[in-house]
């Protein structure tokens, strides 16, 4: 199932954000994909539309890099990372949104300081729990801007276990503060 966001500024009608998601539902004895029950679906139906309100802009696939290339392949990388009580929901996971900033932190501090994001994909591949350790990736690559003299940036992420297996992709675009742009953000997971 999925669900779209479109929000706009209320005065000028410009878009500041662009986000969709796409939902499931986990058996939580196995921890596998579970087809979500017919009473269930009856009920939630209501808040999900049959059509999606937001193209997906971005149809690419994440590289499949292999473990053990992982550490020689991004120049950027972050160990050590680990959730907070705070990060965790009621079923003992790592919010969704504290793997941006674990993604983040492998940025480089350049990218941060001197680019805004503008776009975000999420592909989440595991759950991510209480103990673990993680270790986030960056792979920076330059594109060319519409803009003469502006140039994006796009990052490719990868956020994995410590002992090897990822539990999320992620592929960031970046352009420089201050650069035209109508939409403020896009997030997709």
């Amino acid at each position: 199932m999925r669900r779209d966001w479109h929000i706009r500024d209320s005065v000028t009608g410009h878009t500041v954000l662009k986000a969709t998601s796409k939902w499931v539902m986990m058996n939580k004895l196995t921890r596998k994909l579970a087809r979500i029950p017919d009473e269930v679906r009856a009920e939630i139906v209501p808040f999900f539309s049959e059509y999606a309100a937001i193209e997906d802009q971005d149809h690419r696939k994440f590289p499949k890099l292999p473990e053990h290339d992982r550490a020689t392949s991004a120049k950027y990388v972050r160990t050590g990372l680990t959730p907070r009580w705070a990060d965790l929901d009621i079923n003992q996971h790592v919010n969704n949104v504290k793997y941006i900033g674990w993604i983040l932190e492998s940025a480089p501090i350049s990218i941060l300081e001197n680019h805004e994001l503008a776009s975000i994909v999420l592909d989440y591949k595991r759950e991510c729990g209480r103990n673990s350790v993680l270790q986030s990736h960056t792979t920076v690559h330059t594109d060319c801007a519409d803009e003469p003299g502006e140039t994006t940036l796009h990052c490719e992420h990868l956020l994995s276990l410590e002992s090897g297996p990822t539990i999320v992709k992620a592929r960031t675009m970046w352009r420089p503060k201050g650069a035209k742009s109508q939409e403020t953000v896009a997030l997709s997971w």
